[in-house]
């Protein structure tokens, strides 16, 4: 393939196609997540960059919270959480971690799932996470490992840069050097938070079979199914036979990889 200058597209709007590319794998991290956090119950919590409500349905759930808010800034992710989570002590609004439009009391849990590195800039999202958090309150996140062993991103974005150099600049793992341990405690000790602690969280991938990996990259939500909805369907078919070639298939057709996020938690 020849090289061609790109630019990073992050759509998020369809939450039908987001929940089997990526909320599938954010629910198995929130449940380790949360259970780290220890967050007592009844607590307030803002849930920021909620997309379709993963981590929020995680939350009432497990936490046993008074109220839960879920903020983010696609109003078709919004109205997709809406139709999945019907509970009373939970409402979704439509806004920016940048410029949160709350000034309610403070809340004693603020947490982002998957969406910190998606913040710009993050050191103002999570001021204004900082904000809105009670003194003592925690502040916390998780984020995918992208450079490192989130294995189903790193096997497509290994084969596209193989075939096409300018998809190099695309790939996350590139783009989003705050995801890995030492600068995400940075982020959170330049926010002056306390006992910023970070924790490695490895979730299991099961697919089926090669159809059920690659069928959300399909969907066009996030940067590599975008990359692959810009190809002619000959470089699309060239470069789903290169995945194919170097993933793990078992004899039954079955793949398992493995999903690692980095968990990073601080007190105001």
């Amino acid at each position: 393939m020849a090289a061609q200058p790109r630019q990073p597209i992050d759509v998020w709007a369809r939450g039908n196609a987001y929940e089997p590319y990526m909320g599938r794998w954010s629910r198995l991290v929130a449940r380790e997540f949360l259970d780290w956090l220890a967050v007592p119950s009844e607590s307030r919590w803002l849930d920021v960059g909620c997309g379709t409500g993963a981590l929020t349905q995680t939350i009432l759930e497990m936490a046993l919270p008074s109220e839960v808010t879920g903020i983010d800034p696609s109003e078709g992710y919004i109205a997709s959480a809406r139709s999945k989570v019907g509970d009373a002590r939970v409402r979704f609004r439509v806004g920016v971690a940048q410029g949160l439009p709350l000034e309610s009391p403070p809340y004693d849990a603020v947490v982002a799932g998957l969406s910190l590195n998606f913040m710009s800039p993050p050191e103002v999202g999570l001021a204004e996470m900082t904000r809105l958090t009670r003194p003592g309150g925690v502040v916390a996140a998780y984020v995918w490992d992208y450079a490192g062993r989130m294995q189903m991103l790193r096997a497509f974005w290994e084969a596209a840069g193989a075939l096409d150099p300018a998809a190099r600049d695309l790939d996350e793992g590139k783009r989003f050097t705050l995801c890995q341990p030492e600068p995400l405690v940075a982020l959170f000790e330049s926010a002056r938070l306390q006992q910023v602690e970070l924790r490695k969280i490895d979730a299991p991938m099961f697919f089926r079979d090669f159809d059920d990996y690659w069928s959300p990259f399909l969907g066009g939500e996030g940067p590599a199914p975008s990359y692959v909805l810009g190809l002619s369907a000959e470089r699309r078919q060239r470069l789903q036979e290169r995945v194919r070639a170097h993933l793990p298939i078992g004899t039954d057709g079955s793949i398992s990889l493995v999903a690692r996020a980095w968990a990073v938690r601080g007190r105001v």
